[in-house]
């Protein structure tokens, strides 16, 4: 695989494997906190499948974030890094009994504990075989792993890709994985410059998910390198280490949870600038579906999105929830009105105070000017 020969590459696989299956026995046992639950409110559906799930499981839960992406039902799912296997416990029961969920993760003692409930959950959710896996295997080789090219409709990570010493190798293997349309829908820690090599050799700083952190823009460069299109960044909370040893060692660095998508589009499916309405059928987003930090599409309700969005929306498992309408041309005061994104910075730590704060607004006036058949 890249990098697993490579000796700085195996020591930190090595490293992380104690950290994560022998030092750290419970959640309680972190020594910072940068593994911090999402500043997003849980919705109520996935507070109540999280309830399902077994006591041990959720004890050996290390995520920094929420990784719930929307319209799973009958999707093929797969987990970097799914350690004890909560999230795919969790995606087991909202992709049904027609999903499936497969979790691969290196640590062996991680994977003992996900496999060890396997038969409990399935009685739990009332399934009669199986919908979910957990596979030994390194995140930046999935083909070495066994999983095939083009197999999976979502991949999620909870925070596990600033773990690896080969981020380009991890997006690389999530792109090569995703069916056209597909997405990398991934929360991770970043930080606001990049990490000097001596942080990176701190064996605890790098477990605790800090040292490995990427530049927030590096992640924006690799994955449109990749092959991705623009990576939509969904939520982020500021991370406080927490811990003063840790924070003396770290200095004037800045760390910040983030939750992106990314999606794999097919080759010429760019589409342009136009309005959509949601339909409302999304599990969970009755009345509105919050894409991303710059729109939330409310039911029924004209909503004008940039070429970007109109190329993801009708390429991906979204075109059947939305109604694709008119191209816009350009505003006017006449007619009836439509809604607007909001005008967010695609820097997390910027989004972070304006999250706070009353100013994000929408980006221009909605009212109806010239139109002309569209986008799908």
């Amino acid at each position: 695989m890249a990098d697993a020969s490579n000796k700085a590459g195996a020591s930190v696989y090595n490293d992380v494997k104690e950290y994560y299956g022998k030092t750290l026995k419970k959640t309680s046992d972190l020594k910072s906190n940068a593994c911090v639950p999402s500043g997003k409110p849980v919705p109520a559906y996935v507070r109540k499948v999280i309830a399902e799930i077994h006591p041990d499981v959720i004890a050996k839960y290390y995520g920094c974030g929420l990784v719930v992406p929307e319209c799973l039902e009958g999707c093929r799912v797969l987990d970097l890094g799914c350690g004890s296997g909560r999230d795919c416990y969790m995606l087991s029961q909202l992709v049904g009994e027609k999903g499936h969920v497969t979790g691969i993760d290196m640590t062996e003692d991680q994977l003992e504990v996900a496999r060890k409930y396997i038969d409990y959950h399935m009685q739990k959710f009332g399934y009669k075989k199986p919908n979910v896996n957990f596979v030994q295997g390194y995140i930046e080789a999935l083909a070495e792993a066994g999983l095939e090219e083009k197999s999976y409709d979502i991949i999620i990570s909870n925070c596990v890709v600033n773990l690896s010493p080969d981020k380009a190798s991890v997006l690389r293997e999530a792109y090569r994985a995703l069916k056209d349309g597909g997405e990398l829908y991934f929360s991770d820690v970043y930080s606001d410059a990049r990490i000097s090599e001596d942080l990176k050799a701190d064996k605890v700083l790098w477990g605790e998910c800090l040292s490995g952190a990427l530049w927030w823009e590096d992640l924006i460069r690799l994955a449109e390198e990749v092959g991705f299109c623009k990576p939509r960044l969904v939520t982020a909370s500021i991370i406080t280490v927490g811990n003063k040893e840790l924070e003396k060692l770290l200095g004037d660095y800045k760390f910040v949870s983030a939750t992106y998508r990314l999606f794999k589009l097919p080759k010429g499916s760019k589409k342009k600038s136009c309005l959509v309405m949601y339909n409302g059928e999304i599990t969970g987003a009755d009345e509105s579906f919050e894409f991303d930090a710059q729109y939330n599409f409310k039911v029924d309700k004209e909503m004008e999105v940039d070429d970007d969005v109109a190329s993801i929306l009708s390429s991906s498992r979204f075109s059947e929830e939305f109604t694709f309408q008119l191209q816009v041309l350009k505003p006017s005061g006449s007619g009836g009105c439509w809604d607007k994104p909001k005008a967010v910075s695609v820097n997390p730590f910027e989004l972070v105070q304006q999250l706070g704060s009353a100013s994000v607004t929408p980006s221009t006036g909605g009212c109806c000017g010239d139109q002309q058949s569209c986008c799908k």
